[in-house]
């Protein structure tokens, strides 16, 4: 099991100013840490906004199955949430068929 070393918040803090290079290398930081970072990749999934966003979506895709339920839940406590969501489970689905 991976340990999060560096909060999620960091990481992402590290997105808002990164050029490309960056943000490929930060991108796959976080899907190495894998599971561990799902609960909260999820969580600032919901407040983030932009390229963030996009990037902490594929992070999430790309982990996999992890995701899901965190998703699921996510989708149920937050209506606005819902169907970022269902797509996002949707292409981990997708990808894993």
């Amino acid at each position: 099991m991976n340990t999060v070393l560096v909060p999620i918040s960091e990481y992402v803090n590290k997105l808002e100013n990164a050029d490309n290079n960056a943000k490929v290398k930060i991108e796959n930081e976080l899907v190495n840490i894998g599971k561990d970072a799902v609960p909260s990749l999820v969580e600032t999934l919901q407040v983030v906004t932009g390229r963030t966003r996009g990037i902490l979506a594929m992070v999430l895709i790309r982990i996999g199955e992890s995701s899901i339920d965190y998703l699921k839940k996510a989708a149920k406590t937050n209506s606005d949430f819902e169907w970022i969501a269902k797509y996002l489970i949707m292409e981990i689905q997708g990808a894993a068929a």
